[in-house]
């Protein structure tokens, strides 16, 4: 896959494709994603992820109230939640957030993040969690990377449209 391909697999401007096909490219050929539908799922699902390539972070604005049920104490205190979280006087510190929930040992663990603020680990956690074993399964995939169902048809839609390309 050249850098143009991945634009039209990717469906964004080539100021987007120039920007993120480096990293993207790379990271593939790091964690074997290199079959063609591997490729597309793959585009597909960072996509999604990523806003059309458009968000590198995560949006962590979360009511303190919501953290721990959502993440669980083994990921953040109930103190933790309070100091971070977003309430009627402070706003979320979504930074601290992500480092906290997703990092430590259990971000290594479970994600792949090596350091504060990885975003290389999209690919190290795609090859772990056996997305490879499911080429073209969107639906699988998703469960895989999500543990849901979240914007399953926007998923499918830019796998369509990735795999129209690639394979």
């Amino acid at each position: 896959m050249n850098q143009t391909q991945f634009q039209r697999a990717a469906g964004i401007s080539a100021g987007l494709a120039a920007r993120w096909f480096p990293h993207i490219d790379a990271a593939m050929k790091e964690y074997g994603i290199t079959a063609p539908l591997d490729q597309a799922m793959f585009i597909a699902q960072m996509g999604h992820e990523s806003t059309r390539f458009t968000r590198l972070v995560e949006n962590l604005n979360y009511a303190a109230e919501n953290l721990v049920p959502t993440f669980g104490s083994h990921r953040i205190t109930p103190q933790q939640a309070a100091a971070l979280g977003r309430t009627a006087t402070q706003p979320a510190n979504q930074k601290a957030i992500a480092n906290l929930v997703y990092g430590g040992e259990w971000g290594k663990e479970h994600l792949g993040n090596q350091v504060a603020g990885d975003a290389r680990s999209a690919a190290w956690f795609y090859s772990s969690r056996g997305c490879l074993l499911h080429s073209g399964d969107v639906e699988r995939v998703t469960l895989l990377i999500n543990g849901g169902r979240n914007g399953l048809d926007k998923r499918r839609a830019l796998f369509n449209l990735a795999k129209s390309v690639l394979v």
